[in-house]
């Protein structure tokens, strides 16, 4: 029986940047929160709530870029052409954002400039990831076996909608964990957020859910053509249950629940994603099996892939698991 590399990579890359989203979209999410928590002690609070795991949840990022490049290149080298511009807008906004983090403590004269920068770069970063993943569902034009698009093709309307349904999305998982980090009145400012921010975010999921399998026949036949549809039907059932967990958790003041409701939000929808995809990995162009390297390079590097994510994963837990609790102090962390 032979070993399907393709897939078992295919799988380590697709929990990665799910894991990145969910790990550094709250982090994203408070800086996209401050134009609304005037008070410069609550934004101290708010940054000090991800100081000890924002850079740490990035890693995640390098993991899925990285086994892209290395496992499936045919991809690699048709997707960035056509998302030049948006990923490295992305990065760029992610190393000014980094920046703003460290400088907004050490030049309290030109702090709301920082503090603007923080949330410029913060806000920046997610819209340009959004555009870049609508660029992807919406298509990427290839001949033979290259991109064959323009600069622009990855701006469309669709493209435009899941760039702002990132950016609400990412405010929701940034208010959700900032009720779950913090108390007293900046708690109820992000518990009235999370609320607005949710009813947003649940009103582009179901944009998106009815735009994304219009753009191809594979998707349509995925989602509304029978018996295919039985097989998916459970996904915007859980959409549902999560949807009522979180609002439920917010009536009640269960400071856990809408942060866990939240995040199966993202997963599910992620879910819904690849559902989509599959097999392909550049829609109706190319399949995993397509894209990916030789099964001995696959085989060869995975020992190590098997050895790494379990470290990451462990220093992460650890890290979350040290810096559990309130955050309850507005001094920086050195």
């Amino acid at each position: 029986m032979s070993i399907d590399y393709a897939l078992i990579w295919a799988g380590l890359v697709a929990v990665a940047v799910i894991t990145y989203v969910m790990l550094d979209g709250f982090d994203l999410g408070v800086g996209i929160l401050f134009p609304f928590i005037k008070d410069a002690e609550h934004r101290d609070r708010m940054v000090n709530s991800i100081a000890p795991v924002w850079d740490g949840n990035e890693t995640w990022l390098i993991l899925g870029g990285g086994g892209l490049l290395a496992v499936f290149p045919l991809a690699y080298s048709i997707i960035m052409p056509a998302l030049y511009a948006p990923i490295v807008a992305m990065l760029l906004a992610l190393v000014f954002r980094g920046v703003a983090f460290e400088f907004r403590w050490k030049s309290a004269k030109h702090k709301p400039y920082w503090d603007f920068a923080f949330w410029f770069g913060s806000i920046l970063a997610t819209f340009t990831q959004g555009m870049a993943l609508g660029g992807l569902v919406h298509g990427i034009p290839v001949s033979g076996r290259a991109y064959a698009g323009g600069w622009w093709d990855w701006i469309s309307a669709f493209s435009l909608m899941t760039g702002v349904a990132l950016v609400i999305g990412y405010a929701l998982l940034g208010a959700t964990w900032l009720y779950l980090k913090t108390e007293g009145e900046l708690q109820e400012r992000v518990r009235h957020l999370a609320r607005i921010t949710g009813v947003l975010m649940l009103i582009m999921i179901g944009v998106a859910s009815l735009w994304t399998p219009l753009l191809h026949e594979q998707f349509k036949a995925k989602w509304f053509a029978w018996p295919a549809m039985a097989f998916v039907a459970p996904v915007p059932i859980l959409v549902a249950v999560c949807a009522f967990l979180l609002f439920r958790g917010l009536a009640r003041k269960q400071e856990l629940m809408p942060y866990l409701a939240t995040n199966g939000l993202f997963l599910l929808c992620y879910i819904g994603l690849l559902i989509s995809f599959f097999p392909y990995i550049v829609p109706s162009s190319v399949t995993l099996w397509d894209a990916a390297g030789p099964d001995k390079s696959l085989a060869f590097i995975l020992p190590g892939a098997l050895v790494i994510i379990p470290l990451i994963l462990a220093y992460t837990g650890y890290a979350y698991w040290v810096f559990r609790g309130k955050v309850r102090h507005s001094s920086a962390y050195h």
